[in-house]
């Protein structure tokens, strides 16, 4: 068999599978790296049979099957068929800003390593929690078959979960809200500052994201004027992946909340603290492992693929 380029020659191994010449294998992959719609194809991303389609159209061979394009793109990890969503930092004080986040998961402040009577805190909201009350009740596993959730639901009402994470420490405080604001915030700050070790603390640092309700210089000087041992340390924005307190959320997520099933909003809050009593028992301190070089390194990349980007609008 011959392809349609003049010279190229497909042979057939052993297990009569076709051998396509390396700058077949080539050309493919580096379509499978191309956006589609750059080449004037009206897809937004490939499949492995789209590619094949392509490469035939364009004359480098003239028969090859998907599961050929898929095996290829396979070796090499390619996969034009996935995608996920991510967002360019955009923060221009997004490494200072992170970069005393880090230094605060590694004990640090300003160059100084930090004493024992201060600690770090990392808190947010994980809000509208909904009770989900199933028409009929959940089955449990038996031999062969997995747990039984049913489809249908009503609405039992949600709620907000605002917590706090002690990192050095491995503790959670934690309160349900029927909505989130300042108020609630406050709240939270005022369970864990009223207690020790941090009512006495030299300092307590609050690492924050840029939600409405603690954000800014007004919530520095809000939560200062109570406690003056409060040193609030924001997030750049879109950087909540740096927060920790989004880990033991995940957490809760995958634990508590999945799959959905709660009689009613006490229930939901009734295990919410439940979980929460639990996982204090049993929890350590997040084995962090991003640190400030990462980051240089990560922003680097970035900026290298936003100046591609640049230059390719």
């Amino acid at each position: 068999m011959r392809n349609d380029w003049e010279g190229w020659k497909i042979v057939y191994d052993p297990d009569d599978r076709p051998v396509f010449p390396p700058q077949v294998v080539m050309e493919v992959k580096a379509l499978a790296c191309e956006l589609p719609f750059e080449s004037g194809i009206p897809l937004s991303r490939f499949s492995a049979n789209d590619i094949a389609a392509e490469i035939m159209r364009r004359g480098i061979v003239a028969q090859i099957s998907g599961s050929t394009v898929w095996r290829w793109l396979s070796e090499d990890a390619i996969r034009p068929w996935q995608y996920r969503s991510w967002i360019f930092p955009r923060d221009p004080q997004f490494e200072q800003k992170a970069g005393h986040v880090l230094d605060l998961y590694q004990g640090v402040w300003c160059g100084c390593p930090l004493g024992f009577n201060e600690y770090v805190i990392s808190a947010d909201e994980k809000t509208s929690i909904q009770a989900r009350v199933r028409k009929h009740a959940s089955l449990a596993p038996i031999t062969g078959k997995c747990m039984r959730v049913e489809h249908e639901y009503t609405r039992g009402g949600s709620l907000n979960y605002i917590a706090a994470w002690d990192v050095k420490r491995a503790k959670v405080f934690g309160r349900c809200e029927s909505r989130s604001g300042i108020k609630p915030f406050d709240r939270l700050v005022t369970d864990v500052m009223n207690q020790e070790p941090y009512l006495s603390a030299k300092r307590v640092f609050w690492i924050l994201d840029n939600g409405s309700s603690h954000r800014g210089q007004p919530c520095v000087t809000r939560l200062q004027k109570r406690w003056p041992n409060i040193a609030v340390v924001h997030l750049p924005v879109h950087a909540s992946w740096l927060n920790q307190i989004e880990i033991y959320f995940s957490i809760v997520q995958r634990k508590v909340l999945t799959p959905n099933d709660f009689d009613c909003l006490e229930s939901l809050e009734e295990r919410l603290f439940q979980f929460q009593e639990h996982y204090e028992r049993i929890a350590k301190p997040f084995e962090w492992k991003f640190t400030r070089e990462d980051l240089t390194s990560m922003l680097k990349k970035l900026s290298s693929q936003s100046e591609y980007l640049a230059l390719s609008a």
